[in-house]
């Protein structure tokens, strides 16, 4: 299928073929009739990415902060590379849609196969022949709604949350700043509701659109007709509310709002325009200024938008889905008009010169549409389970003909695979990246692009049942680790999945049956600080010990940004659940024996957790994970001691052992290994050559385990055993 991409870095905009999306649960398969290009939001992501790297800091300082804070913690390489490759790669653009359900995913009865639905979200409606789009993020079509008209759901449904956000009432009335196509939907929707408007823009077709639309009058910004109709219609007071529709880095917006509203007036700020409040004017009207964010309540919660999650009607009226539906509604009938917005109708072929266009100042227009191809295309079908493929007991690694390249598929293409572990691979030589596999269609094309995959596809079956695939990278949330590693090997493939291998003992139980049912014990977990070349000098040079040993573990993890999938812990498990086998693992690797025994405990109110692992010679490791320390400190230092001798590590960038000879390590390796590169390696080699995995399978069940216990020694307040630990 084609999707519309952008580069950041080269701005290049590109028609791509990528591969069809899969229908997950929850949510279905659309394919596009219209697409919406949001005129304002777009373009200027398209303007951006045309900026010179210095322009585009300086739009995004929010951005440079995050950057700066990745230096402190990950140094410039790591940091470098992570940047590099998010601005060198493909971004989808588009969030407003109409289409017709081609597949329906479990758990979705409201729809059927052949119906027309709106759907939002700029990860979900995109300029793309097809979409998976979550449950909460598409409504039905009212009967008699054309599809074209549909495709403004979305952006109606922005309007009308700011709308909302102003609590108009009847015979209010309203200035409105900014008659693009958001400002223009605005004025509809306040003078559907008894409310007189009062528009500004100084572009003059604008306003008199927004008069033929329902305006009671509009001009530009110092034109003193404004203020003359606001004085009108007011009796002199001023209007009860103000919306923000203008984007641009003018403060006139902002000052006008408080030139003429009304005292304890309302302003809402629905665009994205410069905010720069002039104290007195606002203090001392006592303006009250309101944000409307996006299409609604559930936006940017991922329990809502990705798991489907509604808010209780009775205590959330409108949703973001309730929004969409209700602008729908009005459209339907007549309340709305958006057939005069239309000022240019594209086909979908022809995305990147309307792009183009509309970028230059060709195409002047309000909204425009893209209007896609009628023909009916059958998508790719569905993952499905993998027949189980049994092999004896004692089965050997696969053989493999001499000097012919490891072909490697991966499953995932995130930002971890393609920053930590795909530039390894790709440059190394006797590997083949032969295919790459996501839900997502553009994921896979900008891996299949940057790292030279043979193909991209969304069909895991087609992967598995592939002979000349040796191993099978698993790279993708962690809820799904557990059930594409033992499908992957049942399927008789060598696999490489990131940490961790499961979530709950159960799927930890599915993955060792897979084992024993195939015979197939070709398995890592991407446990890379073992491998970790400043670690590796560190123990050879504090040598063999004696007698037990203490090792303290911090783990300076931080906070994470609100919306990361980190935190979804109903679905992908806690936090550290999903990166804590790490650093048991490393403290087991140095203290060489698996744990016996986990306690833990947590203060209340945080994330923090102090966990204590005992293992079999009287060893002890604790392990302290924090949240709540300064972002400036290290992420991880780690302290081994042991027959009068002391093994220190800061962070990868510094090594020392002090005994009866003291070695320290360079202050200044050029970068944080942490051991990714040697652990591929090692991998492959495994692969290549039919030798040992290069962690045992029973270090890997242990690690894992101890893992577990974690949580469940905090839900029981006591220590927790671990059962036939060896």
């Amino acid at each position: 299928m084609k999707q519309v991409v952008q580069n950041y870095k080269s701005g290049e905009l590109a028609l791509l073929d990528v591969p069809v999306p899969g229908c997950k649960a929850d949510g279905v398969l659309v394919r596009s009739a219209y697409s919406l290009i949001s005129t304002g939001t777009e373009l200027m992501k398209v303007s951006e990415a045309g900026m010179s790297m210095l322009g585009k800091a300086r739009s995004r300082p929010d951005q440079v902060a995050k950057v700066v804070q990745s230096v402190a913690t990950n140094g410039v390489p790591a940091t470098y590379r992570k940047v590099m490759g998010k601005l060198d790669s493909y971004t989808p653009l588009g969030y407003s849609l109409c289409g017709v359900v081609e597949q329906v995913g479990a758990g979705i009865d409201d729809v059927k196969v052949g119906d027309l639905v709106a759907c939002a979200g700029n990860e979900h409606a995109l300029h793309a022949e097809l979409n998976w789009v979550p449950k909460n993020l598409y409504a039905p079509m009212p009967d008699g709604l054309a599809p074209r008209h549909a495709a403004f759901g979305t952006v109606g449904s922005i309007a009308l949350q700011g709308v909302r956000q102003g609590e108009s009432r009847l015979g209010e009335v309203a200035l409105v700043i900014g008659l693009g196509l958001i400002g223009q939907l605005v004025v509809q929707l306040l003078t559907a509701s008894g409310v007189r408007v009062v528009g500004v823009d100084p572009d003059p077709a604008r306003c008199e659109l927004a008069e033929r639309l329902g305006a009671a009058a509009c001009g530009d910004p110092e034109s003193a007709a404004v203020e003359s109709a606001v004085a009108e219609l007011t009796d002199g007071h001023g209007v009860d509310q103000v919306y923000l529709a203008a984007g641009g880095s003018s403060n006139q917006p902002v000052e006008l709002a408080a030139r003429l509203c009304r005292d304890r007036g309302r302003v809402v700020d629905i665009g994205k325009c410069r905010l720069d409040l002039p104290w007195n004017a606002y203090y001392e009207k006592e303006l009250d200024v309101r944000f409307s964010r996006s299409y609604g309540p559930g936006r940017y919660d991922p329990a809502y938008e990705l798991e489907g999650r509604d808010y209780p009607i009775g205590y959330v009226r409108w949703t973001e889905r309730r929004n969409l539906a209700c602008f729908l509604d009005l459209v339907a009938r007549g309340k709305v008009d958006v057939e005069p917005l239309i000022s240019h109708i594209a086909d979908f072929d022809d995305a990147v010169e309307t792009y183009r266009s509309l970028k230059d100042g060709e195409l002047k227009a309000v909204a425009v549409l893209f209007r896609y191809p009628e023909q009916t295309v059958e998508a790719e079908a569905p993952a499905v389970t993998v027949p189980e493929v049994k092999r004896p007991a004692t089965a050997a690694a696969p053989a493999r003909a001499v000097r012919t390249p490891v072909r490697l598929a991966f499953v995932g293409a995130g930002n971890y695979a393609t920053s930590m572990l795909l530039p390894h691979l790709a440059q190394r030589d006797g590997v083949e990246l032969s295919t790459v596999v996501t839900t997502t269609a553009l994921s896979a094309a900008n891996a299949q692009r940057k790292f030279g995959f043979s193909e991209a596809t969304t069909d895991l079956d087609a992967v598995l049942g592939d002979k000349s695939i040796d191993a099978v990278f698993v790279v993708t949330r962690h809820s799904s680790h557990a059930d594409l590693t033992r499908k992957a090997l049942l399927a008789g493939k060598a696999v490489f999945v990131e940490k961790p291998l499961a979530l709950t003992e159960d799927e930890l139980a599915g993955v060792l049956a897979a084992v024993e049912e195939s015979g197939n014990d070709r398995l890592q977990v991407g446990f890379n600080r073992r491998f970790a070349p400043l670690l590796l000098e560190a123990r050879k040079r504090f040598g063999a010990r004696t007698g037990p040993a203490s090792l303290r573990y911090l783990v300076n993890a931080g906070r994470l940004d609100h919306g990361s999938w980190y935190l979804q812990q109903g679905s992908e498990g806690s936090r550290f659940a999903g990166e804590g086998g790490h650093f048991i693992d490393t403290a087991s690797w140095l203290l060489d024996a698996d744990p016996v025994s986990v306690y833990a405990v947590a203060p209340s109110g945080n994330e923090d957790l102090q966990i204590v692992l005992g293992y079999p010679d009287g060893s002890t490791a604790t392990i302290s994970y924090v949240t709540t320390g300064s972002p400036g400190y290290p992420k991880e230092t780690l302290d081994l001691v042991a027959d009068g001798k002391v093994l220190r590590l800061d962070d990868f960038v510094r090594a020392s052992v002090y005994g009866r000879k003291r070695w320290v390590s360079s202050r200044l390796p050029k970068a944080r290994d942490k051991g990714q590169s040697a652990e591929l390696a090692a991998f492959v080699k495994a692969v290549r050559t039919g030798g040992p995995m290069p962690v045992p399978l029973e270090s890997l069940v242990a690690t894992t385990a101890a893992t577990l216990a974690v949580q469940t020694g905090l839900a029981g307040g006591a220590p927790v055993t671990l059962a036939g630990a060896r």
